[in-house]
């Protein structure tokens, strides 16, 4: 009896073995080797509000304005308008009080199917291209990837990512750029503050089926195993960096969908960017894309892959270099 326990032992050792070799070769082999940096050529240019085409500059270019504000955008003609209309408020209001303020909008239709691009053009023509301009993708990349196209496409010497559907009040801006500023030190000036969700995860909690309740602290447990430590909430869509932090972090992304924000995270830990959590005001907003279920299983396996991707040498963190 105990000879065929312990003969039963060493066969599923054995096969957890093979398992996670399989994993392993998997999660490498199917890793693009580059981070692709390049654009298709009508990425390249945004119009005016006279319809004239002018080209994007580049996050490798000196600042010129003081905040760049990204919004990725997918399908979003119906909540667009919403978080638009508090943001362009917020920020016209920001720069009556303080003239020297300056900013931009960088909408990024993500390959929508609706009328994205024609509803965000339209404040291009209400405040001008210098303040709200659209990046058009000829595909859908996933959030990640719009979020680092309008990033590399920015001018800011801060740049914040919001999410379209106006989720987190968009004065919470100022919470974050105190996170931000409280850092101490910046080495070569890189920092991010991560807008939080955390203090209101009790309250979700109660308001959750159990199942995904489940799911969620999964969710937490995976990336604080495989990717990131100390920070609690690593999904919130209301990030900002220094030009200098996001320069070094998005030019290393390879994740362009659901899990982007943590390989991001991980990244900037890798490379020792001092990260502030704070919490924000936030609001449960109807039409959400996250599909429950089957995007929580890809997020799960892409931080598995993240972890591995990195330590198989698949992946490599990236110097800055240029976009083509």
């Amino acid at each position: 009896m105990d000879f065929c326990l312990c003969e039963l032992v060493q066969c599923l050792v054995s096969l957890a073995a093979l398992v996670l070799l399989l994993v392993v070769v998997i999660a490498h082999v199917s890793a693009s080797g580059m981070v692709d940096l390049g654009r298709h050529e009508k990425e390249k240019y945004f119009l005016t509000a006279q319809g004239k085409e002018e080209s994007f500059p580049s996050l490798f270019d000196p600042h010129s304005l003081e905040l760049s504000i990204v919004v990725p955008s997918y399908n979003e003609e119906q909540r667009l308008p919403v978080m638009m209309e508090e943001t362009m408020e917020y920020l016209e209001k920001r720069q009556k009080q303080k003239p020297s303020f300056s900013y931009e909008v960088i909408i990024v239709d993500d390959g929508s199917k609706d009328k994205t691009s024609e509803v965000a053009l339209g404040y291009t023509e209400k405040y001008g291209a210098d303040k709200v301009r659209v990046l058009t993708l000829v595909k859908n990349r996933g959030k990640g990837g719009a979020v680092r196209m309008g990033t590399l496409s920015s001018r800011g010497k801060l740049i914040l990512m919001a999410d379209a559907d106006g989720a987190t009040k968009f004065e919470d801006l100022e919470k974050v750029e105190a996170g931000l500023q409280d850092l101490s030190p910046k080495p070569d000036n890189m920092a991010i503050a991560c807008g939080s969700r955390a203090h209101l995860e009790e309250k979700s909690v109660a308001q959750r089926s159990m199942f995904r309740t489940f799911l969620m602290y999964g969710f937490h447990f995976l990336v604080w195993f495989f990717c990131v430590r100390g920070i609690r909430d690593t999904q919130c869509g209301f990030k900002l960096f220094t030009r200098e932090a996001a320069l070094k972090t998005f030019c290393s992304l390879h994740v362009e969908r659901w899990a982007f924000d943590v390989e991001l995270l991980y990244i900037a830990q890798c490379f020792k960017i001092p990260i502030a959590e704070v919490a924000v005001n936030w609001t449960e907003i109807e039409g959400s894309k996250l599909v429950p279920f089957w995007s929580w299983l890809q997020m799960g396996r892409d931080l598995i892959f993240i972890r591995l991707r990195y330590i198989t040498g698949a992946w490599r963190l990236e110097s800055p270099r240029k976009t083509q």
